[in-house]
């Protein structure tokens, strides 16, 4: 690069700061376009709609309840990924959509849930709302090449077999869509329909053929509901919530540079200016593509940071190491980013197929996880391998090209005996893990539960209180909660505000009838609250038995993948099974570390868990491209032993430090964050030390263990 073009670049990155600085904190025109305040927040942060329907039908069994509850919230992920539905008494199901402040527009787009069914024109019924999986609008062209619309059917198979035999009998006759009694629309059988996928074509418009899709979608509930109330409610947590972690955010992306700048000089400023350019581009798509932001997915960006941060870790410790073998500035940082490639595509690659397979496997916070982590991926990547490269060749191309400001001569570390002590770090693990099982086994036995489940996990009670003035979120997390922390023994109430009224919205864990009875009076007592206006309802968790398994069956498809990918690209399925085993290691002790401290496990635990297991492989991935490198040079008289050594020695200095700045990310919102951040902030604390220790510590030596005692046949 040439001195003028190293100016260009210089200036032209200064400006896209400038730039993007201004659009995320300003934004453009009256209403502020691009800024973050401008991002879609979830319920937690930022409240929205509260809808409950009234089941219609006579005792609904938990099945029907269960089954129409999952739909729905599938069907709520159109408005946002952060949606919940649950129970609500014996049969009401209550749906919560975040940032959205019209109920009545929710209701219209929604459609009114009611009975659906497919008639022949002798009136004979084909198919009923229970068979049809999804209905969607489509976008085509016809055979002039217009555009048309129409809707696409799935059915079950059940629905395949039914409609496929009405459809052989009645071609050429139509088909009535016959929706809480009236006709909604009646095609024309063209021929015969055997394989479960139906299109309904005629002169619609999108709108329209969105319209039927979304009412044919609603219409196939098990359960006929009616609505019987709807609010517009307030964040659980506040804008306090809010402010604490952009300031938390702020001071540790201020120390991760100054950190930066002071291990790596020059190109740790580098690396400081790629960083600012990653927060703001991840601020901007997240507004551009209208993703809701939650407590989860603030997990998700976290833990984009601290791989931003790795990547170029990894980058300058190559560049550093070509330095001490005599190499010059230039060509060191060449064929420091070459060496680092590998390790940061295969570590990032690995990380965003689990995010790939939960986004379209999970539902709910995991699905609103996997955007951000996804996003924070791909723009991570982008920044250190494009924007950090090109900072620094500006910096050495305007003329800044002494060793001084890129390297500190220092002695090569002698390989530290890591394998040596595989015995002594295996029963550390064994005893951490064993230790958290039997916190669960005691809990359990003692009737406390094996963990603290929250409102989400186990469900609990609902009270409405109106109160006789109006409270902000702050006074309510000031003044009410505490009091209803003190008569419950609950320490993680959730409160709403319902929007235009004096009403709150207070859940707890399940409450029994003195309880009731003591929250009741402690409000009275209080608050002066009128008894009569207190009313409450059991509800179920939000994350229903169906997530549940969205949730682990997604860990499984991707941790099976991640698994797989490594196999291929290191050519040794036991760098696969021991990155596994590493991070099932990882899960099992921060899991155990929620079983002791008895923390709330909700919404918050799924993300943590996740950010764990991308966090862990990546640095895992990174040890493992070392030593496939080192073994490329291996002879006969080669010390495998001495490789695993040397490979993690080598790559310490990148171990400690990632951890090192993903921690401080955290602390800062451990020390800073309200109670229910610090419960999420605490087990991702204990999750990046755990992390850092296994890859560390127990990677290379399972992989050492395996390649000596399961060898390749010949």
């Amino acid at each position: 690069m040439k001195k003028n073009k190293g100016i260009i670049s210089l200036v032209l990155t200064v400006v896209l700061i400038a730039l993007m600085g201004f659009t995320v904190i300003v934004g453009f025109g009256k209403t502020g376009t691009g800024a973050m305040k401008n991002i879609k927040l979830g319920l937690d942060l930022a409240g929205g709609v509260s809808i409950t329907y009234q089941v219609k039908d006579k005792n609904p069994s938990d099945e029907e309840m269960s089954d129409t509850i999952y739909k729905l919230q599938r069907r709520v992920e159109q408005y946002s990924t952060e949606s919940s539905v649950y129970q609500e008494g014996d049969d009401r199901i209550n749906i919560e959509i975040p940032g959205v402040t019209d109920a009545n527009e929710i209701l219209d787009e929604l459609g009114k849930p009611g009975s659906l069914e497919f008639k022949t024109e002798d009136g004979e019924t084909v198919i009923t709302g229970a068979d049809v999986q999804t209905a969607t609008a489509k976008a085509g062209e016809d055979k002039m090449g217009n555009r048309e619309y129409s809707i696409e059917l799935s059915l079950n198979e059940d629905g395949k077999e039914k409609f496929a035999k009405a459809t052989r009998e009645n071609i050429n006759k139509p088909i009535s869509i016959i929706y809480d009694g009236a006709e909604i629309s009646s095609p024309i059988v063209q021929s015969e329909i055997p394989d479960g996928l139906a299109y309904i074509s005629g002169n619609f418009t999108y709108e329209s053929a969105d319209n039927l899709a979304s009412t044919i979608r609603i219409g196939g509930l098990k359960l006929e509901l009616e609505e019987l109330r709807s609010n517009v409610v307030g964040a659980q947590l506040g804008e306090q919530a809010i402010s604490t972690s952009l300031k938390a955010g702020a001071i540790g992306l201020v120390l991760i540079i100054i950190f930066m700048i002071f291990v790596y000089y020059l190109p740790g400023l580098a690396s400081g200016l790629a960083l600012l350019i990653y927060t703001e581009l991840v601020l901007v798509i997240l507004n551009a593509f209208n993703i809701t932001l939650t407590l989860p997915g603030i997990a998700g960006i976290i833990l984009g940071i601290g791989m931003a941060v790795d990547a170029n870790v990894i980058i300058f410790a190559r560049v550093r190491e070509e330095m001490t073998r005599g190499k010059s500035v230039k060509n060191s940082l060449k064929t420091g980013f070459q060496k680092a490639m590998s390790a940061i595509v295969d570590g990032n690659v690995t990380t965003l197929i689990a995010a790939a397979v939960l986004w379209f496997r999970g539902s709910g916070p995991v699905k609103g996880f996997a955007q951000t982590l996804a996003i924070g991926i791909i723009v991570s990547m982008f920044t250190a391998l494009v924007v950090t490269r090109l900072i620094v060749f500006a910096f050495y191309a305007v003329g800044l090209r002494k060793e001084s400001l890129y390297y500190r001569p220092r002695k090569e570390r002698e390989p530290i005996a890591f394998v040596e002590k595989r015995k002594v770090f295996f029963i550390i693990s064994a005893v951490l893990i064993v230790a958290g099982l039997a916190a669960m086994g005691i809990n359990s036995s003692g009737g406390k539960g094996a963990f603290a489940y929250s409102l989400e996990f186990e469900g609990g009670t609902s009270t409405n209180v109106t109160f006789k003035e109006d409270y902000s979120i702050e006074e309510i997390d000031e003044k009410i909660v505490p009091v209803v922390e003190e008569v419950t023994g609950d320490n993680n109430v959730q409160t709403q505000k319902v929007a235009g009224t004096n009403q709150i919205i207070i859940k707890t864990i399940t409450l029994d009838l003195k309880q009731r009875e003591a929250l009741n009076q402690a409000m009275v007592d209080e608050f002066k609250v009128d008894d009569s206006l207190i009313t409450a309802e059991n509800i179920s968790s939000t994350v229903s038995n169906e997530m549940r398994q969205d949730a682990v069956v997604a860990v499984i498809i991707s941790t099976i993948c991640m698994l797989l990918y490594i196999w291929f690209r290191f050519k040794d399925i036991r760098f696969a099974a021991s990155a596994i085993l590493a991070l099932l290691h990882d899960v099992l002790v921060v899991i155990g570390f929620y079983a002791i401290a008895r923390i709330s496990v909700g919404n918050t635990f799924i993300a943590c868990m996740l950010t764990i297991v991308g966090y862990s492989i990546n640095a895992t991935i990174v040890i493992f491209d070392r030593i496939r490198e080192e073994l490329h040079y291996q002879t006969k008289k080669t010390d495998l032993m001495n490789v695993v050594n040397k490979s993690i020695t080598q790559t310490l200095t990148r171990s400690i430090y990632t951890s090192l700045t993903t921690f401080v990310m955290v602390t800062i919102l451990f020390i800073m964050g309200v109670s229910s951040i610090r419960e999420f902030a605490a087990p991702l604390m204990m999750g990046v030390v755990c992390g850092a220790y296994s890859s560390v510590c127990i990677t290379g030596a399972l992989w050492y263990v395996m390649r000596t005692k399961i060898v390749k046949k010949k």
